[in-house]
């Protein structure tokens, strides 16, 4: 039997994270490739991706950058045909990227919401499914969705006084990780039988220079007084890759500092 922190390494396995080079990409490229693992970095800021890459190389760990573009179904095709040449094929799939319309505010265009649903909710669809049809044929695999507290709370209007944030804001990112939560657990009944666990991480707010009352007010808002930082996603990413949560599926796992729980 395996000791817990063993359980906790993932040498030998392999990892996609789709993004990567953003805030929360990287802090969850940098967790699984010290715990271990090869890992796939993918999107269409290949540049960006690259750069990370050769940072990680560069401090010993084996991660490589992919192209990829969730709106094209023939990009997604791409990627998995060329990650399961390389190797085995993806014990771990991170869906992390997310793109943001700026046309999809509340009153938007209907073809705006349309654009970015299509990468935040048709292309999680189907990577999973791809990808989860190469776990199937070795019997197990972690698929961790990056969600966010706000698919599980409304928006906080006393955050936003005293500053110009949020005059008019979108639904449609509320929308989309409200649902990520729900597709999460419905993919974990479905896949369960074969070994394939499907788990949801929401984060906080991440700190990024935000006006100072905003930051106070949110602050104040968790229970632990502050927002998130560059390493708070790291362990949790580690836990629900590794054997550690191999109890675990179907959970949506707030890293939110105790906001949603206040």
């Amino acid at each position: 039997m395996k000791g817990v922190m063993e359980t906790l390494n993932l040498t030998g396995k392999v990892a996609l994270v789709t993004g990567g080079a953003g805030l929360y990409g990287r802090q969850i490229v940098a967790a699984l490739a010290e715990a271990g693992a090869t890992t796939y970095i993918a999107s269409r800021g290949i540049e960006a991706l690259e750069a990370v890459a050769r940072e990680e190389r560069g401090r010993g760990f084996d991660v490589r950058a992919l192209p990829l573009d969730l709106g094209d179904q023939s990009s997604i095709d791409t990627l998995a045909t060329q990650i399961a040449e390389e190797t085995d094929g993806c014990d771990i799939l991170v869906n992390n990227a997310v793109t943001r319309n700026p046309a999809a505010l509340w009153g938007g265009p209907m073809d705006a919401y349309d654009e970015a649903l299509r990468v935040n909710a048709s292309s999680l669809f189907y990577l999973t499914h791809l990808i989860s049809e190469g776990m199937k044929s070795r019997g197990r695999g972690s698929i961790i969705n990056i969600g966010s507290m706000m698919g599980t709370v409304g928006v906080e209007p006393a955050n936003y006084v005293g500053t110009n944030m949020h005059d008019n804001p979108s639904p449609l990112y509320f929308y989309e990780k409200g649902g990520m939560q729900n597709f999460s657990r419905w993919a974990a009944s479905i896949l369960g039988p074969h070994g394939i666990r499907v788990n949801c991480v929401a984060p906080g707010g991440f700190f990024t220079g935000q006006p100072a009352p905003f930051v106070a007010a949110y602050s104040e808002r968790t229970q632990l007084g502050r927002m998130a930082n560059e390493t708070d996603l790291k362990g949790i990413i580690v836990f629900l890759a590794s054997d550690a949560s191999a109890y675990i599926t179907g959970a949506n796992i707030p890293v939110d500092g105790g906001y949603t729980a206040k």
